[in-house]
C-alpha cells in the first residue's frame, strides 16, 4: 500500500528543492520523504514495523543510528494509520500538518491530495536561494538529478551533476553549495570550501554555505573566521535582535542554534567572555534537540570564570545528563568535583558569624 500526494505552495510559486514530508504516529517520526521538484510525494505502507526511509522513500530502513539496511518490512497497517499524520516542511516556508483518520483506506494506494505551506518571512537572509528560478531548465535537471544520487548515496553521479549544473549556469548558487557538500563528504575539503565561497559570492543572502564555512573554520580552530562568518548569518537573523529569555522552537531549516554556539565559542577563545555568554544563551534556547551537549561546558566555564559556581555546576550536570559516556566525562565530574568545593566554600563564607 501506498500513501501519496503533492505539496503546493500557498502562493502558487514552484515549491522549493528540498521538501520534506514525515509521517508523524503518536507524536513521533516514523516515516520521511522527499517530495519530488513537481511537489509529489508517494510513501510505502506495510507491516506494523516503524521504519525512517531514506529520501527517495524506495524501502531502504534506516536505523536509529543512520546505518541503511534492506528491509521490506516498511511502513504500519491501515489501520495505525488513524494516529498519524502528514506534515510538510521546506526552506522559507510554515510547515503544513494534515490528519490521516478520515482518509479511505481501501485499495492499494491512499491520496491524501495537496498539502499546502505557507510562505515564511522569519529571516531576512535566505535558506534557499532565489537563483534556482532563473537557471536555464538543463541546469535545474542536472541539479535535481545531482539532489536525487546524492540521496541514494552515490556521490561521484552527484558531484558529476552539480558539476553540470554549474557549468551550465555559473551563478547557480544552491547547485555551487550542493556540490561543496558532495565534495566535502569526499574528503575534498579544499575543492569544497571554495565551491562554497563561490555559493556565497554569488548570493550574500543564501545562508547555509556560511554555516558550512563555519563549520569547517571551527573544525580548524580558527576563531576569527568562524566569528566573522557566524556573524553575517546572525546578523540576518531576526531572534539576534529579539529580547527573547524562553526557549524557542525555531522551525526555520538553517541551523541558528548551530550558528550560535559556533559564534560562543569563537567568541569565548578570543576572549570575548560577555559575546560568548551571550550567544551561548541564545543556543542553549534554540538546541531543544541537544545536539550540542558541548554548549553546557562551556556555560560552565563562563559561569565559573564569573564565580557563579552553582550555575555552573547545574551546566556540568545537564552535560553528564545529556553525555553520560562522553570520552571525556571523568575529566568532567573531576571538574564537577573541584566545582562543588569552591561552591561549599563560598556558601560557607557567606554564612553569618554566630553571637
Amino acid at each position: 500500500m501506498f500513501l501519496q500526494g503533492r505539496v503546493a505552495t500557498g502562493d502558487g510559486t514552484p515549491v522549493p528543492n528540498d521538501v520534506l514530508v514525515e509521517r508523524i504516529c503518536n507524536a513521533r517520526v516514523r516515516q520521511q520523504v522527499h517530495a519530488t521538484s513537481r511537489g509529489d510525494f508517494s510513501m510505502q505502507m506495510g507491516s506494523m514495523a516503524d521504519s525512517f526511509l531514506d529520501a527517495s522513500a524506495g524501502g531502504d530502513r534506516v536505523s536509529q543510528d543512520g546505518a541503511a539496511s534492506r528491509d521490506s518490512r516498511t511502513g504500519i497497517s491501515r489501520r495505525e494509520l488513524a494516529n498519524c499524520e502528514l506534515r510538510a516542511s521546506a526552506s522559507g516556508f510554515h510547515p503544513s500538518v494534515i490528519d490521516l483518520v478520515d482518509l479511505t483506506t481501501f485499495g492499494s494506494s491512499i491520496d491524501v491530495g495537496a498539502i499546502v505551506v505557507q510562505r515564511a518571512t522569519k529571516i531576512e537572509g535566505m535558506t534557499l536561494s532565489a537563483t534556482p528560478y532563473k537557471a536555464p531548465k538543463d541546469a535545474r535537471r542536472a541539479y535535481e538529478k545531482g539532489l536525487e544520487a546524492e540521496r541514494n548515496g552515490k556521490l561521484a553521479n552527484a558531484r558529476k551533476y552539480f558539476e553540470q549544473a554549474v557549468e551550465i549556469y555559473p551563478r547557480y548558487a544552491n547547485a555551487w553549495f550542493q556540490l561543496g557538500a558532495v565534495l566535502l563528504k569526499e574528503n575534498q575539503n579544499d575543492a569544497a570550501r571554495t565551491a562554497y565561497i563561490q555559493a556565497t559570492t554569488i548570493d550574500t543572502k543564501f545562508l547555509p554555505p556560511y554555516l558550512s564555512l563555519a563549520l569547517m573554520a571551527y573544525e580548524a580552530e580558527n576563531w576569527t573566521e568562524v566569528l566573522k562568518l557566524t556573524s553575517h548569518i546572525l546578523d540576518l537573523d531576526l531572534l539576534s535582535r529579539a529580547a527573547v529569555t524562553g526557549y524557542i522552537l525555531d522551525l526555520d531549516p538553517l541551523d541558528c542554534a548551530e550558528a550560535y554556539f559556533y559564534n560562543s565559542v569563537a567568541n569565548y577563545k578570543l576572549n570575548k567572555i560577555e559575546d560568548a555568554e551571550k550567544s551561548a544563551l541564545k543556543a542553549e534556547r534554540l538546541d531543544l534537540r541537544t545536539r550540542f551537549p558541548q554548549l553546557h561546558l562551556l556555560l560552565a566555564e563562563i559561569f565559573a570564570r564569573k564565580n557563579n559556581y552553582a550555575t555552573a555546576i547545574s551546566e556540568i550536570q545537564t552535560y553528564l545528563e545529556l553525555a553520560p559516556h562522553a570520552k571525556d566525562a571523568d575529566q568532567v565530574r573531576e571538574q564537577l568535583a573541584k566545582l562543588e568545593k569552591l561552591n561549599g566554600s563560598v556558601s560557607t563564607s557567606e554564612k553569618p558569624d554566630k553571637e
